[in-house]
Formats: structure tokens, C-alpha cells, sequence
């Protein structure tokens, strides 16, 4: 499980990909749309995309000519399960948080 929930938190870590899954919270999208508001071209979205489909939180499928995506909400279920762990979060307790990570990515 612990490769799983590296997979999945590298792939949240990145702002861009963050704002592609709140995008999904919405609706199925096609990836041309995924693409629409952010400043960079088709093929880097793509990379986010690949890095999300590979971490299960997203799924592509392919609808006739068109590529399009949809939100895996159960692929959180094991990091929510994981952080649940550490209590009812309130802002003070982020703080800590923040430095058991910073600890355990960089030790």
C-alpha cells in the first residue's frame, strides 16, 4: 500500500494536476477542454494526465475520435484512510503535518 500512496500523493503534489481533477469533480471532459485554461501545450497536459491515469485517480477512454477523462474518486479512498490516521485536522495541527512530511520525504 505504501507504493500506492506514494504514487498517489507524488501525483497531487503538482498544482496543475490538482486543478485537473477540480475540474473533473464537475463532469467527464475531454481532454482538448482539460487543456483550455491552462497556459501550456497539448502534450505537457497529456504528461499530467498519464501521471493522474497512472496513480488511478483519473481513467481515459477513448468515444469515438475524441479522448476523454473522468474523475476515479475511490483511488483516495487509501490516502484518506492513511491520513484519517492523524485525527481530526484543524489548521493548527497542518502545521505539524507539514513537518512529519518535510521529515519523512527528506529523511
Amino acid at each position: 500500500m505504501d507504493d500506492r500512496l506514494d504514487i498517489v500523493f507524488s501525483a497531487l503534489a503538482d498544482p496543475t494536476r490538482r486543478a485537473i481533477l477540480a475540474m473533473l469533480l464537475e463532469d467527464d471532459m475531454a481532454v482538448t477542454d482539460v487543456a483550455d485554461p491552462f497556459e501550456m501545450s497539448l502534450a505537457a497536459i497529456s504528461k499530467h494526465l498519464a501521471i493522474l491515469t497512472r496513480a488511478g485517480l483519473i481513467s481515459q477512454e477513448k468515444r469515438g475520435r475524441v479522448k476523454w477523462c473522468k474523475l476515479e474518486p475511490d483511488a483516495l479512498r487509501d490516502a484518506s484512510i492513511w491520513m484519517q490516521g492523524f485525527g481530526q485536522f484543524e489548521a493548527v495541527n497542518l502545521d505539524a503535518f507539514e513537518r512529519f512530511l518535510a521529515t519523512e520525504l527528506n529523511g
